[in-house]
C-alpha cells in the first residue's frame, strides 16, 4: 500500500513538474512574442568602425528603446539585401565621398576620399528599398547618395569650386555650426516648426543638379541645399535626407530628435501595413 501511495506521489510530482515547464516555455514564448512586435528594426548601410557610427544607432534608440539596429555593411551584398527585406527603415549614413565617375565626373576621383565597395552596396540598398517602399532617411553622404541615385549631381569639393563665406567644415568637426532655412511647405517644417535654425556640419561635397523627382526643401544662407524630400511623394515611400548630422546633436535640438521621432513613426507604419 505504502509503495503504490509512493509511486502515485511520484507521478504526480512528474505531472507538475512538467506543467510548470511547459507553463515557463508558454510564458517565455508570450513575452518573447510581445516584444519581438515592439522591435523596430533598422538597416543602417554602415553602422560600425568608429565612434561616430556608432552615434546613429544611439540617437535612435534614444528615441525608442524598441530599435534594433542592423549594420549592413558587415554583410555581403546578396545577405545585406536579403537582411533588408526584414527591415522596416533604411538609414543611409555619413561616410567617404561617393565616386564621382557616378554622376559624369570621373577624372575628379583623386579629389575625393572613395569607398567603391560603398557605392556598390548603397546604390543597391536604394533600389530595393524603393522596391519594397521601405521609408528611407539619408546623412550627409545619404542625402549625397540618393541625389546621385535618381540621376542628380554633386559639387566635388565645396571650398574649391562653390563659392561661399558659409564653413561646412572645420578641423574640428564639433564646432562647425551654421545656419539654414527651411521651406514652410515640406515635411522639415512640419516637424521642426521653424523656418531657420542652426545645424553641424561636416562635409566637404553637396548637391549640386538635383535630381528631377526631389525638391530642396532647407538651404544654407550660400545656397548650399541642405535638406531634401520627394517632389511629388504620391505612391512613394517616406523619404527624407538631411546634409548635417542630426545623430551628433543634442537631442533637445530643433533639428535632431523630431527627424528621428519622424522616421522611426514611418518605421512604425510600414511594419504595421506589412504585417
Amino acid at each position: 500500500m505504502k509503495k503504490d501511495i509512493r509511486k502515485i506521489l511520484r507521478i504526480k510530482n512528474l505531472y507538475f513538474l512538467t506543467f510548470l515547464i511547459f507553463a515557463s516555455v508558454m510564458y517565455l514564448n508570450i513575452i518573447t512574442g510581445c516584444e519581438t512586435k515592439k522591435t523596430l528594426k533598422i538597416a543602417l548601410s554602415k553602422g560600425t568602425g568608429s565612434e561616430h557610427y556608432q552615434n546613429y544607432s544611439r540617437w535612435l534608440k534614444s528615441n525608442n528603446n524598441h530599435v534594433e539596429c542592423v549594420d549592413l555593411y558587415s554583410l555581403s551584398l546578396d545577405k545585406a539585401l536579403m537582411e533588408l527585406g526584414t527591415c522596416c527603415g533604411l538609414v543611409l549614413t555619413g561616410g567617404p565621398d561617393v565616386h564621382p565617375f557616378k554622376y559624369g565626373k570621373g577624372e575628379d576621383a583623386e579629389r575625393c576620399e572613395i569607398d567603391l565597395r560603398r557605392d556598390t552596396l548603397e546604390f543597391q540598398l536604394i533600389k530595393k528599398a524603393g522596391e519594397l517602399k521601405i521609408p528611407i532617411l539619408g546623412i550627409c553622404r545619404g542625402q549625397q547618395i540618393l541625389n546621385v541615385a535618381y540621376g542628380g549631381s554633386l559639387v566635388v569639393d565645396i571650398p574649391t569650386d562653390y563659392s561661399t563665406q558659409v564653413s561646412h567644415r572645420m578641423e574640428n568637426a564639433d564646432s562647425c555650426f551654421h545656419n539654414i532655412k527651411v521651406e514652410k511647405n515640406s515635411s522639415l517644417y512640419k516637424i521642426c516648426n521653424v523656418q531657420s535654425g542652426l545645424v553641424n556640419s561636416n562635409h566637404h561635397q553637396a548637391v549640386s543638379q538635383i535630381a528631377a523627382i526631389f525638391k530642396p526643401i532647407a538651404k544654407a544662407d550660400d545656397g548650399i541645399i541642405e535638406s531634401i524630400e520627394w517632389r511629388d511623394s504620391a505612391g512613394k515611400p517616406f523619404l527624407l535626407a538631411v546634409q548635417w548630422h542630426p545623430e551628433r546633436m543634442n537631442n533637445d535640438k530643433l533639428f535632431s530628435m523630431p527627424i528621428a521621432k519622424l522616421f522611426l513613426e514611418k518605421a512604425k507604419i510600414y511594419k504595421d501595413e506589412k504585417n
